[in-house]
């Protein structure tokens, strides 16, 4: 069987840290990458991890692109706090690793999302999945500020059970992590956008809200579907509004 490498990028997750380390127990090395946190999510990943390193945060990309070479072993499966692999999807892995398709580097992993309490069934999340099983050596990280994903030099295939994925703690929380995305991508956009107009400050947040709780049948989810729509049209709107801002050195 592959030996394999658990990595786990923290920061301040004291409330995720214990319960996203033991549904990678079965992982050869379990590798806690700590962005200096100051809730005790350091401490208590050196008593549970095999080995925790820290750095500066900057920005999800670069962070985990510095990580992965660090690596013991050649497969790693990344996994955020908010996440975790549940039974069927350990199984599952385990199965690759005693006999890995030499042609395949990395592999999608689905997500079963979570917010405010309910499953998320539609708005937008229902195929929600990631590149998060892979091998060290011929993956890193698209270097963009937000939405990075893999790029796989080789094949890549699916896996057929999902991460459970809890993204939400509160909801006060979940629009400060918002704000803070939309920082990142007004630097993102400002590198290949051209002029804003009202189009991006009215239209296009209205898009996102139809797209997901109409086209992406949000409305059947409920209230949660509804929120989830409103806060796409509010994370549309900040990122033009923060690129407003950094456009004119007041970000």
């Amino acid at each position: 069987m592959e030996k394999l490498t658990a990595l786990i990028p923290v920061g301040n997750e004291i409330h995720n840290i214990e319960e996203v380390i033991a549904s990678v127990d079965f992982a050869d090395e379990i590798l806690v990458v700590d962005s200096f946190s100051t809730d005790g999510t350091y401490e208590k990943s050196i008593e549970k991890a095999t080995k925790v390193i820290r750095r500066e945060f900057n920005y999800p990309a670069s962070q985990k692109n510095w990580a992965i070479p660090q690596a013991k072993y050649e497969w790693i499966l990344l996994i955020d706090a908010d996440e975790r692999v549940t039974p069927e999807l350990k199984a599952e892995i385990i199965e690759i690793l005693k006999n890995p398709n030499p042609n395949i580097v990395a592999y999608w992993i689905g997500r079963m999302n979570h917010f405010m309490g309910e499953r998320v069934n539609y708005s937008g999340w229902r195929n929600d999945k990631v590149i998060r099983l892979f091998k060290r050596d011929f993956c890193k990280y698209e270097d963009k500020y937000v939405h990075e994903e893999i790029i796989a030099n080789g094949n890549v295939g699916t896996l057929k059970n999902k991460f459970y994925h809890n993204t939400y703690t509160t909801f006060d929380n979940y629009i400060e992590k918002l704000n803070r995305y939309a920082s990142w991508q007004a630097k993102d956009y400002d590198k290949k956008m051209g002029s804003i107009t009202p189009y991006h400050f009215v239209i296009k947040p209205f898009w996102g809200f139809f797209k997901h709780y109409v086209l992406q049948s949000g409305f059947r989810d409920g209230f949660v579907g509804f929120t989830i729509g409103y806060l796409q049209a509010y994370a549309v709107f900040m990122r033009y509004v923060k690129l407003w801002l950094l456009r004119k050195n007041r970000l």
